[in-house]
């Protein structure tokens, strides 16, 4: 690949994630200490990327692969993200926050796909070529929450003022990627877009039961991406959305040594480790305090990489495993339509319920009892699926090979 292509293709997958970083972080915070939000409103503020999950395959699928230069498209999505995360900026009440962040969410969420498919687009060898390139999404991340953080800014609709900024700039620069055709595919069908030629897999008990698991350990996990910050903020953390980021740094190392992870544990105690790094950073955030016990607070945030790439990651290695060639996309389709679409949009939801059910006004709320309840979720998934999951024969050699490239194809930080 041409020197200056990649650069391009780093360019943008920086700004790509430092638009998303810098707004869905901080945002409850703004909705909680600011506007007076409820929790279940906050939740459903933070669902609409997971709704938009939903949404985004048929747009992925039916449009813009068939008739649509996919740098235009992309352009032409973060440019009206721009206008329209700023008015969500403006918002006072609910009712209208939500809808414009709901139309926000459906124009960011299919770019996501979009920049890969642009990068892949150019590259001769993926596995050697992509990951240099999509770690620069994850350093954006970061270097967004350092932004907001040092800046005081998480109470206040700066961030997702920055965002719309970084959205604008990013639409604007797409038009100088290199060109991508649409794919000009026959036709593309409902079963196509949602994954639906991989149900026959279900009939597989380990399969099922993985499915359900990865559905069910979506609801707690919810309770991070929607409460994290506003949690840290309440307790009087300083610079929360900066310390936040230790969290993808984590992510970061834990990539690298996750093939040798992989090689020694396996499918089902590398998924049931990511299962028990949920349940006990909960359980951190539940006991830690801003005082002597900050070092809880950190340690929950540091198991990012535990969480995300054991669970997540080894999840997508395992649907390539056991997936035959001819379904292996459509089942990975369904597991990101069940986790990443359904699962944490439920989740949102239950979220937002217990948060208002734990509050003591409107300025604070009983954090230990809140963070208590995913942790018990996530501890319950564990034990199911301890009892009733069996990997099935592994492929140590395939598996090493794909934890480098699969984890850092993923869409979600």
């Amino acid at each position: 690949m041409p020197s200056n292509v990649k650069i391009k293709l780093s360019a943008m997958m920086f700004l790509q994630y430092f638009v998303w970083g810098a707004w869905y972080v901080t945002m409850g915070t703004w909705l909680g200490q600011t506007l007076h939000f409820s929790g279940e409103q906050i939740g459903l503020a933070a669902g609409t990327t997971a709704l938009a999950a939903m949404i985004s395959p048929f747009f992925i699928g039916m449009v813009a692969d068939r008739f649509l230069a996919t740098e235009r498209i992309l352009g032409g999505l973060h440019l009206l993200g721009a206008v329209v995360l700023f008015l969500a900026s403006t918002q006072q009440t609910f009712g209208p926050f939500y809808a414009v962040l709901l139309v926000y969410a459906l124009c960011y969420m299919p770019t996501l796909a979009l920049s890969n498919s642009i990068s892949f687009h150019q590259m001769t060898d993926p596995e050697r070529e992509f990951p240099p390139i999509r770690v620069l999404g994850t350093i954006g991340w970061i270097v967004a929450g350092w932004v907001i953080g040092t800046l005081g800014l998480e109470a206040t609709a700066v961030p997702l003022r920055i965002a719309a900024a970084g959205s604008a700039a990013l639409g604007l620069f797409c038009f100088v990627l290199p060109h991508t055709p649409p794919q000009k595919k026959s036709r593309v069908t409902l079963g196509d877009v949602l994954g639906l030629d991989a149900l026959g897999l279900m009939r597989e008990r380990s399969f099922a039961v993985f499915v359900l698991g990865s559905f069910l350990v979506c609801i707690p996990l919810q309770f991070y991406y929607a409460f994290a910050n506003l949690f840290l903020n309440q307790i009087q953390v300083s610079n929360a959305a900066a310390k936040m980021t230790f969290g993808q740094m984590s992510e970061l190392f834990f990539m690298l040594v996750m093939p040798w992870f992989f090689r020694r544990l396996g499918v089902k105690y590398m998924l049931l480790v990511g299962m028990a790094a949920w349940a006990t950073r909960y359980a951190l955030f539940a006991y830690g305090d801003n005082g002597a016990l900050v070092w809880m607070l950190y340690g929950g945030i540091l198991l990012h990489g535990i969480c995300y790439d054991f669970f997540f990651v080894t999840g997508q290695i395992y649907v390539d495993q056991r997936a035959p060639a001819n379904v292996r996309a459509a089942a990975q389709g369904f597991i990101a339509f069940v986790t990443l679409g359904v699962g944490m949009l439920i989740g949102s939801w239950v979220s937002g319920r217990v948060v208002d059910a734990y509050a003591i006004d409107a300025q604070s709320h009983d954090w230990h009892g809140i963070w208590l309840v995913p942790a018990g979720m996530a501890l319950a998934v564990l034990v199911l699926f301890a009892l009733f999951f069996r990997a099935g024969e592994a492929q140590p050699a395939r598996a090493g090979e794909a934890a480098s490239a699969a984890g850092l194809r993923s869409q979600a930080s």
